[in-house]
């Protein structure tokens, strides 16, 4: 394999630009490229601002992601919501800020080239960085719609494009480089990287909900692995409490027609569900910020066998817009 090329950072339009080059450690203008590889998520990110640490002074929990961790403004519009948004509940925020600052429609390519310059400039030694990426790594590498895809996997491959969106010529990675980047600059600066699989969509397979194990949530695992980076495997231990719920019951924690996207209850579950694989480490380096709520939440322990499915009513296929990427 030779070695993938570099590029010079490039001078990026708007706000972006402004916020990005000032601010960013100089390092970053030598990565491959930093110019937005979506304008429609730059353009809604400057008309609506995404939060920020509400103390300072204190310890600072990121998630990153896309609209399963963060849906729109993160103010339910639509009845959509994402687990992020019930995180907060969970943790004592007199000890630690939890800030959500994933973003719809990205990916781990996406948000490293447009989010993450943001978040690593707010970053500092003893905060926390959560991510969960997949959903829409699947799309298309080029076109002129997102151009948001990633090689599938966790390898070295590269592919080298002329962006028909941006118009710009660009160094496409795996899934598993971009979330081994976030790893490996999390650490550098002192703050805490952790791995999140994504969560599972509402599709089924026998009589259980569909894992990912064989694509982005095993991938997920192995850039954690790559990384030293504690992992939660949210996939595997949402599946289980839908198997344990059953189908019908289900339903009501997923929008209708909206593939992944899951409401206010859907996402209280997978944020009660993201705690107890917290609980579930062997080391968990945020149990001293975790609020007394979460005292009764009993760690995810997926050493033991996968519970039996309820039994389902009969139903039709899974329909189509079950299929849906994440907006």
């Amino acid at each position: 394999m030779k070695s993938h090329p570099r590029f010079s950072c490039k001078q990026l339009p708007g706000l972006a630009a402004a916020v990005v080059l000032g601010c960013l450690p100089a390092r970053l203008c030598a990565q491959d490229v930093l110019q937005p590889g979506d304008g429609a998520i730059t353009a809604a990110r400057i008309r609506n601002p995404l939060p920020v640490p509400a103390n300072p002074g204190l310890p600072t929990l990121f998630l990153i992601g896309d609209s399963t961790v963060r849906n729109g403004q993160g103010n339910g519009a639509g009845g959509q919501w994402g687990w992020g948004d019930m995180l907060a509940a969970w943790f004592d925020t007199n000890k630690i800020n939890v800030v959500n600052r994933a973003l719809g429609g990205t990916s781990s390519r996406s948000y490293f080239l447009t989010q993450w310059p943001l978040v690593l400039a707010m970053l500092k030694p003893g905060d926390f960085v959560i991510m969960q990426f997949g959903h829409n790594d699947g799309n298309a590498i080029n076109d002129t719609a997102r151009a948001r895809g990633t090689i599938r996997g966790v390898g070295e491959e590269w592919q080298a494009i002329d962006n028909l969106l941006t118009k710009q010529h660009e160094v496409v990675h795996s899934f598993g480089w971009y979330e081994r980047m976030i790893i490996s600059e999390t650490r550098r600066l002192g703050a805490t990287p952790m791995v999140c699989s994504l969560i599972p969509r509402n599709t089924w397979k026998n009589g259980r909900a569909a894992r990912n194990a064989a694509d982005y949530a095993g991938w997920a695992a192995q850039a954690a692995q790559a990384g030293n980076a504690p992992f939660l495997d949210i996939n595997e231990i949402i599946a289980r409490k839908y198997d344990e719920l059953g189908r019908d019951k289900v339903q009501s924690l997923f929008i209708a027609g909206a593939g992944p996207h899951t409401s206010r209850a859907g996402a209280e579950t997978n944020a009660l569900c993201v705690v107890a694989a917290l609980k579930g480490l062997k080391v968990n380096p945020l149990a001293p910020c975790l609020s007394a709520r979460a005292d009764a939440i009993a760690p995810a322990d997926l050493t033991q066998p996968a519970p039996v499915p309820a039994v389902p009513a009969p139903v039709p296929a899974t329909p189509a817009a079950d299929k849906a990427t994440a907006q």
